[in-house]
């Protein structure tokens, strides 16, 4: 059964980015890191999927992650190599990003969130050795990305390659999915646990405020701050989850939209930032600047209900990549068979549907025993 209370997260995730994508604020970045978040959720599936498949949960999971790829790919690589984008064998790499896949001008800011699935492949094929490594040594395995991101901003490790970065910056947090997973949060005491995620807290708040970037306090701009600071986010928010959260599904357009957001969170995703920057001029135009919190909410609004028009269209994708029954809108409850019976007009039924019904748990009335030859002569 699914842990609607990590549903709940992932969901505050998704609109959290597209939030922030749209209105730029940095504040957001650091009241909830989503990325940091996205990844820790990531992880802790992964380990789940490896323990039940084994090596074979790799395959499975790129199965589910790239359709949804190629769909927007065979939208806006065409369109930008009518603009500009030179035919190269690059290209090929919108197939499978194990680096980013070359864009044009407009085209690298409309697609720029593609770097989640660059790392969010490597992650994928990495997760075999670093679970088996992690159970074997749990603490020198996850202390070694923040090792590494450490030597890398400190200028030890001069000019890496951007995967490598991205390794200290982000699989830190797939590992303390790892962790989630395999209960060493949940066993963690709080006179361990809640230190630690403070002074965690508190380094990566001290950095932050003494390395600011070119946006102010924007994690995105400041790595180390941002890595020690999700962590101990992750350390709460994750760490102590309940094992169950039934009261998000008490008020049904939440628990509706939890559901929705999570079967459709890699489509919204990759889809809002193109929208994003197509109504970023033609809002200017009208005066809806990012001063204007009319303005903002208007471009919020839109962003969300172009959205939702491309999830309609092509958001089943990720469905079938799931092997799971397309649905247009996913979560509507399904009748079973006893119900839609119960629910069907009174008329002779079929045959075979008694043994249908059987099955399915129904009570079947018993068939009325038909008159004796002597009630039906006429009186």
């Amino acid at each position: 059964m699914r842990n609607r209370y990590l549903d709940l997260l992932r969901f505050l995730a998704i609109v959290r980015v597209v939030v922030y994508h749209v209105t730029g604020w940095a504040a957001l970045t650091l009241i909830f890191p989503a990325m940091s978040v996205m990844f820790a959720l990531a992880g802790s599936l992964m380990a789940a999927s490896l323990d039940r498949t084994g090596v074979p949960a790799v395959a499975r999971r790129l199965r589910r992650l790239l359709p949804s790829l190629w769909v927007l790919a065979a939208v806006f690589v065409p369109a930008m190599l009518l603009t500009g984008l030179p035919l190269t064998p690059k290209v090929l790499l919108w197939l499978f990003p194990v680096s980013d896949p070359p864009a044009n001008d407009w085209g690298a800011i409309a697609l720029s969130p593609i770097w989640y699935l660059r790392d969010y492949l490597w992650f994928v094929l990495a997760s075999p050795v670093a679970l088996w490594l992690f159970r074997r040594a749990p603490l020198p395995t996850l202390l070694a990305p923040y090792a590494l991101l450490a030597a890398i901003e400190f200028g030890v490790l001069a000019d890496p390659p951007t995967v490598l970065r991205e390794f200290g910056l982000y699989f830190g947090a797939w590992l303390l999915g790892f962790a989630h997973h395999d209960g060493l949060l949940r066993r963690t005491a709080n006179r361990v646990l809640v230190p630690l995620a403070v002074a965690l807290g508190a380094a990566g708040l001290g950095w932050i405020l003494t390395h600011p970037g070119p946006r102010g306090y924007d994690l995105n701009d400041i790595h180390l701050g941002n890595a020690l600071w999700s962590a101990a986010f992750i350390l709460v928010a994750i760490g102590r989850a309940p094992a169950a959260a039934p009261w998000v599904d008490r008020v049904p357009a939440l628990g509706r939209a939890v559901t929705v957001l999570n079967r459709r969170a890699l489509t919204v995703y990759l889809w809002h930032m193109p929208f994003v920057a197509a109504l970023t001029p033609l809002v200017d135009v009208v005066g809806w600047s990012h001063r204007d919190p009319v303005g903002l909410a208007i471009r919020v609004v839109l962003v969300f209900a172009l959205v939702g028009v491309v999830t309609l269209l092509v958001g089943w994708v990720e469905d079938l990549a799931a092997r799971r029954t397309p649905e247009l809108v996913p979560g509507r409850p399904r009748r079973t068979v006893a119900e839609r019976a119960a629910a069907a007009p009174a008329s002779p039924a079929p045959a075979g549907a008694e043994i249908e019904l059987a099955a399915a748990g129904a009570r079947v009335p018993a068939p009325r025993r038909a008159p004796e030859r002597s009630d039906l002569t006429p009186r």
